[in-house]
């Protein structure tokens, strides 16, 4: 017949060994609890005592000299459990008896500890047990700690389990499910409300850990969209490569799939949506590679033109790799996580997708945000979403918004922590262009007026050309230079409008009044050649607007549209460098005498300089 001790053991090493384990918390006692002969006291909560095994299993997995000693009750319920962990080398200090048989009690174990300490073993403990009250730190572990002159390692653990009706609730673990090691920071000789503040901290992001790695019931369905979806989207992809939006050799990574090795070594995840987020990371990315030799950075976009910016960086190829990010498909990007296994992901902005985060969640994978950004549109369309929409942003490790009113909606959201580092994009450098080029159109160009309407959509061109017209009669030689936010929409402007594009190699002539520049990247040289701007996706439609930073960066006077709701605290910072114009007559006198623009030294910051420190220390977490 088997003994209960052996069958507590069969069920306990099943259950914890079958479990996915989180091992997260402070880099410093997890190194400690990998060293032999350290002689440090471990201590936990009296609930916790049955998942210690995973903790053992975990640490000698990593160095098999560690010895462990666990202080027990004499008990029959504290014999039951000393016999059952036994044979995994976890030894039970009961105290000891007299040669008449007396019981010693706590002073004979508290020798027992010391002498177990001195000798390099780690002695957990219990610090409210063996009979409580629960979670009250008693003199024991105090003692112990102040007697032995070593740290105090405080260690949260949950998993998923039963909770038995004793007086601490103790946790009995359930087979093949989630569970979560938090280790605090080491503490030295700690008052016993110190370590009861760390213990209950750590314990309780344990079992938050535990409860965002779990599926609910919308996490399911989201899956299950997703996958039911899976077939329409290959044939959306399909589609997409026809109108030359994706690249036909590489629409297996959007399936999670395609060529490419894991670099060895410390992998970052950057994702950014498309050229504006992709510009925006690049100050970010130089900053990170440079504070860090080893690092190696994965970079995915969701555009073909956002794969070109990040070819062009100087370590493609060596340090920074790129790829397509997959579809939120569960068994997509199951494949590209399971290919590239990123220490952490970075997100950009407001690129967010529940499957991906939760994917990432369950792996262990931190999840940050930086520049995050979230319109009253947005977050009210986030809301709307309830449940799955909480679970999503409580599993992001922590979000950098923008300003104040992003990391309201970010922590309205369920978000936490939120900083307000400011945008991003204020770190970025002038844009760059081809000098010989700017030379030849400059002087193509003469001493022509220019006007650059930058980043325009749908609706916007037609506004632009008729104040354009307008301020022609007042300066006949105006030159417009229209670039439209999407360069594949060129072709269709100069069937409409009759006017030469750039990505044709055309050139605007003497007399020629709009010049189409339908090229990618070139911003930095078309600004460079204009008197003044005008930022678009701001004068009509749901606007929104795009990055006044870039032309004011440049000394350039610049306007924008009265719709610019993604800027809003930008459009504060910036409200004595920028122009407001609200309608084709505005526009118009705004081209004909535009105001000379005030230094903009001022408005640079390093935001880089606060969210590189703290990238790099989540990873090391």
């Amino acid at each position: 017949m088997i003994s209960p001790a052996r069958m507590i053991r069969i069920w306990l090493g099943a259950s914890l060994r079958s479990t996915r384990w989180q091992v997260s918390g402070s880099r410093a006692s997890r190194d400690l609890l990998q060293q032999p002969n350290q002689g440090t006291v471990v201590a936990f909560w009296h609930r916790s005592l049955t998942l210690a095994p995973a903790l053992w299993f975990w640490a000698t997995a990593h160095e098999p000299r560690l010895k462990l000693r666990v202080l027990i009750s004499r008990n029959a319920d504290g014999l039951l459990i000393a016999d059952a962990v036994r044979p995994w080398g976890i030894i039970g200090i009961h105290g000891s008896s007299s040669s008449k048989g007396k019981d010693k009690g706590g002073a004979a174990v508290m020798r027992t500890a010391l002498r177990e300490l001195k000798n390099g073993a780690f002695v957990a403990i219990t610090p409210d047990g063996p009979r409580g009250p629960a979670e009250e730190v008693q003199p024991g572990a105090v003692a112990l700690s102040r007697l032995a002159n070593c740290a105090v390692v405080p260690m949260g653990l949950a998993c998923n389990g039963i909770h038995l009706p004793s007086w601490d609730r103790m946790l009995f673990p359930l087979p093949f499910g989630r569970g979560s090691m938090v280790t605090g920071a080491p503490l030295f000789q700690p008052d016993a409300e110190t370590l009861r503040k760390a213990l209950d901290a750590v314990s309780q992001q344990a079992e938050d850990n535990v409860r965002k790695q779990n599926l609910s019931v919308m996490d399911r369905l989201w899956g299950a969209v997703g996958t039911l979806l899976a077939p329409s989207l290959t044939i959306m992809l399909r589609i997409r490569v026809h109108r030359g939006r994706e690249l036909p050799h590489r629409l297996r990574e959007r399936m999670g799939l395609g060529g490419g090795l894991r670099p060895s070594g410390s992998l970052l995840w950057i994702h950014a949506a498309s050229v504006g987020e992709t510009l925006c990371a690049r100050p970010l990315m130089d900053d990170l590679l440079e504070r860090q030799p080893d690092l190696k950075i994965l970079f995915t976009t969701a555009t073909v033109t956002g794969a070109e910016i990040v070819a062009a960086h100087p370590e493609f190829g060596k340090r920074v790799l790129h790829r397509f990010i997959p579809h939120d498909v569960p068994r997509w990007f199951g494949r590209f996580l399971k290919r590239w296994k990123p220490n952490g992901a970075v997100f950009v902005e407001s690129e967010l997708w529940p499957g991906i985060i939760t994917a990432c969640c369950r792996r262990n994978i931190p999840t940050m945000v930086v520049n995050g950004r979230l319109s009253d549109r947005s977050a009210r369309r986030w809301a709307k979403a309830g449940t799955l929409t909480r679970r999503m942003f409580s599993r992001l490790t922590w979000v950098a918004a923008r300003g104040p009113e992003d990391a309201t909606h970010f922590r309205s959201l369920g978000a936490s922590p939120v900083y307000e580092d400011g945008d991003l994009k204020q770190d970025a450098a002038p844009l760059s262009c081809d000098e010989q080029e700017l030379k030849r159109l400059k002087a193509r160009i003469g001493d022509r007026p220019v006007f650059v309407a930058a980043s325009t959509h749908p609706g916007e061109e037609e506004l632009v050309l008729e104040a354009a017209a307008i301020a022609r009669q007042k300066r006949p030689n105006l030159l417009t230079i229209l670039i439209p936010r999407h360069p594949s929409r060129g072709e269709e402007l100069a069937q409409r409008f009759g006017f030469p594009r750039r990505s044709q190699g055309q050139d605007p002539s003497a007399t020629m009044p709009v010049w189409i520049a339908d090229t990618l990247g070139e911003l930095g040289l078309l600004y460079r050649l204009t008197d003044s701007c005008f930022i678009g996706n701001s004068l009509t439609g749901k606007g929104g607007g795009h990055n006044p930073f870039e032309p004011l960066r440049l000394g350039i006077p610049t306007a924008t549209g009265p719709l610019m709701d993604n800027w809003r605290e930008a459009m504060i910072l910036l409200q004595d460098y920028l122009h407001i114009v609200r309608d084709v007559a505005t526009l118009a006198e705004w081209m004909n005498a535009p105001p000379s623009t005030a230094s903009t030294a001022g408005l640079q910051r390093s935001v880089v300089s606060r969210l590189s420190p703290r990238i790099l220390e989540t990873l090391g977490r």
